[in-house]
């Protein structure tokens, strides 16, 4: 069964991937650098792979650039333990891959090849880890085979599934448990994931219940945003500032009114909106739907601040240091198809608010039972809840407290990470 399951993903499926990405290609940017930027890959990796030294190395994948973020500290931490360890990083997604060229503690970063058996093994050939961690959900099945046939250990950091998946459906399951039994170690963030895995009846991985890195990133990276203030304290001083992070148009056309309505109640409100994607046209439909109703200055425009009372984040890569700022944020993406990252916000210890769109992750749901988050449903409940906070001071501290305290107690998964990790690695090396 496992020969046929090969067989139909390696001659049906990925024929009809390939089929599909060139198509989407005609029309989707994105997508096309992607394909582009795989032209070269081989010739550029076998460059960067002669100049490495010998020892041991380990492979780290990630789709892009958030789940990326979920290795870093497990890279920074096992260099630490193993100075000589070498790390190569690959990426499926354009963004993830260009967002991270320049990441230090990386002696390779390339995008992932097409997931044929010839790409995987020529990969494999040149990469030549001693073991692969596969982040959070991205696994390819030719590589993932070709890995267990030379018998290089593969782990799953940050591991999630949902207990009623459709990986479970009557064909993907025997397909799914199939790759998954390929697998080491699958590492899972909470126990109902480890549940979920359990539930495809695999007989070869180890499953085990560790954590999640992102809450030790999150932490490491509060650190130095401390340090950074991006919006001169003449700006807020004086001021309550509400961040609005990673927004949609769905989420701003909720988000805005109801700032706007305290803006006129409460006079010393300053939002800060840093869209999901910042591209010119966004940027530009933002300030027509501002003109009139409140005054508005970019960001990147912000030494010549004249007392407006919204600024439009047109950059990439602040948004972090952006909510050391704020007395409340919001996070966006929950009035679309899913809430982002909330830990972000969270770390900073201020309330953390979101849409009804937040059951993709664990943590905003368990910000929500600690007290530190609040799900508001449309405008008016945002207004109210907003209110409430900004007029409560020693409401909104105590939630905004119990955010941070929820953030401190879910570290420490990098180090479990790691004791499974460094095992794999030293029974090869």
């Amino acid at each position: 069964m496992s020969r046929l399951w090969d067989w139909a993903y390696s001659f049906v499926v990925i024929p009809l991937f390939w089929a599909a990405l060139k198509s989407i290609a005609l029309v989707n940017a994105k997508t096309r650098r992607g394909i582009r930027g795989r032209v070269t890959l081989f010739a550029s990796l076998e460059q960067q792979v002669a100049a490495l030294p010998h020892g041991a190395r380990v492979w780290f994948h990630s789709s892009s650039m958030g789940e990326f973020e979920q290795a870093k500290p497990i890279i920074a931490e096992l260099k630490k333990r193993r100075p000589g360890t070498q790390v190569v990083v690959s990426f499926f997604s354009p963004s993830g891959y260009e967002h991270s060229r320049k990441y230090r503690l990386a002696d390779v970063i390339t995008y992932l090849p097409f997931d044929t058996r010839k790409n995987a093994r020529r990969f494999l050939d040149l990469v030549r880890p001693d073991a692969a961690v596969m982040v959070r959900y991205d696994i390819w099945p030719n590589h993932i085979r070709e890995l267990a046939r030379r018998k290089i250990p593969v782990l799953i950091a940050n591991a999630t599934m949902r207990l009623h998946t459709r990986r479970r459906l009557p064909l993907a399951r025997g397909f799914h448990r199939h790759i998954y039994n390929m697998i080491d170690d699958i590492l899972t963030v909470a126990p109902s994931d480890a549940e979920a895995f359990r539930r495809f009846g695999l007989t070869h991985p180890s499953i085990q219940v560790i954590g999640d890195t992102r809450y030790d990133q999150v932490t490491a990276r509060s650190v130095e945003a401390r340090k950074r203030r991006i919006i001169p304290p003449t700006i807020t001083e004086g001021k309550r500032v509400v961040v609005a992070g990673s927004t949609w148009p769905e989420d701003e056309e909720v988000v805005i009114p109801a700032c706007l309505r305290l803006q006129a109640e409460l006079g010393n409100v300053l939002l800060v909106v840093v869209p999901h994607e910042p591209t010119e046209e966004h940027i530009e439909n933002l300030e027509r739907d501002l003109a009139g109703r409140a005054p508005s200055i970019r960001f990147s425009a912000l030494n010549e601040y004249a007392g407006e009372s919204v600024v439009i984040v047109d950059s990439v890569g602040i948004l972090l240091v952006l909510y050391a700022h704020a007395h409340i944020a919001y996070v966006g993406g929950s009035f679309r198809q899913g809430v982002h990252n909330v830990l972000e916000a969270a770390v900073f210890g201020i309330p953390v608010l979101f849409g009804p769109k937040h059951r993709n992750a664990h943590e905003p749901i368990m910000l929500v039972e600690c007290g530190g988050g609040f799900v508001t449903g449309d405008e008016e409940e945002l207004h109210r809840t907003l209110k409430n906070l900004l007029e409560d001071g020693a409401a909104r501290c105590a939630s905004g407290e119990r955010a941070a305290r929820f953030v401190a107690s879910h570290t420490g998964a990098t180090a479990r990470f790691l004791e499974h990790c460094e095992r794999r690695l030293a029974a090869r090396t």
